[in-house]
């Protein structure tokens, strides 16, 4: 046994951190992939790491990792049950109001993955993208467990089983419904690794200083025919060429903008900046999906915080 362990048993908080801290990246990770939040992930990695103090004394076993998942999977079905699902306004087969949204992820948080096999890392990230996360929030929530213990974390289906405290053939079971409305489609680092960093680079650059021109005929040059284009928490979206260009004429593209590149959900996204009083205040955070070399989703975020994302809280008028 880790010598840790018995020591962390003793009272020991050195040893407890130096046995759970590393693992803490990775579990934030796991719990906005079970919730689609941000904040709810980091007040149960929290409560995680409190009970996982507490009852330390009955920890039997030589690595604490599977035990720390069990706890904080346990935590998240328990959220799940009290707060719903979280959706995106394109997943909503009418508007609602009453919606509660998927929040954007900070890439900054995926730090812990520098340490990881290039394979490894790609698969990661690919667990926090927007659109894996919000196809989470269509599954129940054993079957969001499953797949991502077996799937994104490689746990075999028997530690599956008793991690969540039941059988291998349920387990299975909810693996394969899980996977059918998951699906396969093509992930953003895919994308961006077929694109390459030079032409991502570029494309962002396109769509800021379309924005900040107020050229929406270059904005919508960058959109593939079929476009969406979304607010939360605003309900309604946007679909198509034609529906976002009318958008963008009717309200945005009245004011004047500056974008701020960074990354959210190992995506390409923009801190968006509106004048106003004369200065560039926070309106939004851009999240690009990209589909090949055109821009298929648009979810600019209203309510994102911009510190959270390493941004600015405002612009001079000169940049």
């Amino acid at each position: 046994m880790d010598r840790r362990i018995e020591l962390a048993r003793a009272g020991d908080e050195v040893a407890f951190g130096e046995l759970f801290g590393p693992l803490r990246g990775e579990l934030h990770a796991h719990c906005y992939r079970m919730l689609g939040s941000d904040h709810d992930a980091e007040d149960c990695v929290q409560e995680t790491l409190v009970r996982a103090w507490s009852s330390l004394q009955r920890f039997e076993g030589d690595s604490v990792r599977p035990w720390l998942y069990k706890i904080a999977t346990n935590r998240c079905l328990t959220l799940i049950e009290r707060r719903g699902r979280r959706e995106l306004p394109t997943d909503l087969s009418a508007p609602s109001t009453e919606a509660v949204w998927i929040e954007p992820y900070p890439s900054a948080r995926m730090a812990w993955t520098a340490q990881l096999t290039p394979e490894a890392r790609v698969l990661a990230l690919e667990g926090v993208e927007l659109a894996f996360v919000a196809s989470l929030q269509q599954l129940s929530a054993l079957q969001r467990a499953v797949l991502l213990l077996r799937d994104v974390l490689a746990f075999a289906a028997s530690e599956v089983a008793e991690l969540l405290d039941t059988t291998v053939a349920a387990v299975n079971s909810a693996l394969q419904r899980a996977r059918k409305v998951v699906g396969s489609a093509p992930t953003q680092q895919a994308t961006l690794a077929s694109l390459g960093e030079a032409a991502t680079r570029e494309l962002g650059r396109r769509y800021l200083s379309a924005w900040e021109a107020g050229d929406v005929e270059a904005i919508v040059s960058l959109l593939t025919e079929d476009a969406k284009y979304s607010m939360p928490p605003l309900p309604v979206w946007f679909e198509g060429v034609d529906g976002i260009r009318g958008f963008l004429l009717d309200g945005p593209l009245k004011q004047q903008w500056k974008f701020v590149p960074c990354q959210a959900n190992g995506q390409l996204a923009f801190g968006t900046y509106m004048l106003e009083d004369g200065r560039y205040v926070p309106k939004g955070l851009d999240l690009l999906a990209l589909r090949g070399p055109a821009i298929a989703e648009v979810v600019s975020f209203l309510e994102a915080d911009f510190a959270e994302f390493g941004l600015p809280l405002s612009l001079p008028l000169l940049r």
